[in-house]
């Protein structure tokens, strides 16, 4: 399958390198979704038994932002760190193009230094509201699945973040007008079919991951559970990452790290310890206590 010759920007519409891209949909959707889905979650007062929802839908608002300057300040910090400064063409690019560095249009957002902005954003919000840093990220985590999602698909879109070589039937060619274009009349993933990876995360890091903590909030109630529902997020998503490593290339300049190993498993394998810690302590817990049912009138 030869890649789509998709349009970066929202219905062709752009000034130059200025327009509405699919990628900045992604996010403005993922976030917007994952606020109203976390605002639901505080109102459905089953999900709680006896506990009050750890914050209130107006407080559920002013995190949306915090968590939004998290979002973009952590992912392009985190990719500046993890993927351009660890490697010796990107120092030269930035030493002869410091504007490179905010340039994120040019793509370069990395999923692990979101988190780490979200984890910041999260623990400043919970001091200055006084409430419990972990119940927080509990109320948060069922959400950013949705944003997941969206975001892997405008990786597709972008034809970037391929996977490796392969004779499956679904392989695709990451090559079309748009992308020789912009690389000066050659393809980067080359004319070999590849793992489309990005559409492989969407499903496991999205949609799965989703499911798995639906159950975990309306079936098992672990939002009563102090930090189960963060680390059940942080297990799974490393967990996910970690395997799908295996079919996703490697970005050029970090694919010769030791024991084959990727900057995104070594990023992913901290995520999965602290996951499994919380998730042990979470577990074993005294069982929420459920609210004692009214008995029916005479």
């Amino acid at each position: 399958m030869v890649f789509p010759n998709f349009d970066p920007y929202v219905l062709g519409l752009h000034y130059g390198d200025f327009g509405l891209r699919w990628y900045a949909l992604a996010y403005i959707a993922g976030i917007l979704l994952g606020w109203r889905y976390a605002s639901g979650l505080t109102r459905n007062a089953r999900l709680w038994g006896t506990r009050t929802p750890t914050a209130t839908p107006p407080q559920i608002d002013d995190l949306i932002l915090w968590i939004t300057l998290g979002v973009i300040g952590g992912g392009r910090l985190g990719y500046i760190l993890f993927y351009m400064l660890t490697r010796a063409d990107q120092r030269a690019l930035i030493a002869e193009h410091p504007l490179e560095l905010i340039k994120v249009w040019h793509g370069g957002m990395s999923f692990h230094g979101g988190l780490i902005g979200v984890m910041l954003a999260v623990a400043f919000f919970a001091r200055a509201n006084k409430l419990d840093l972990l119940r927080v990220g509990d109320l948060v985590a069922p959400a950013v699945p949705i944003g997941l999602f969206f975001g892997r698909l405008a990786n597709f879109i972008n034809g970037e973040l391929w996977g490796r070589a392969t004779d499956a039937a679904w392989g695709v060619v990451f090559c079309n007008q748009r992308i020789m274009e912009a690389n000066g009349g050659y393809c980067p993933a080359g004319d070999a079919p590849r793992h489309p990876s990005q559409l492989y995360e969407a499903l496991l890091e999205g949609v799965l991951l989703f499911l798995i903590l639906r159950v975990a909030t309306h079936r098992l109630k672990w939002l009563q559970r102090q930090g189960g529902v963060s680390g059940l997020f942080l297990l799974c998503y490393g967990l996910f990452r970690i395997s799908l490593e295996n079919v996703r290339e490697p970005d050029a300049g970090l694919n010769h790290l030791p024991l084959g190993l990727t900057m995104g498993i070594l990023l992913s394998v901290p995520m999965v310890a602290g996951g499994a810690w919380l998730v042990w302590r979470a577990a074993r817990a005294a069982p929420p206590v459920e609210a004692a049912a009214t008995p029916p009138a005479a």
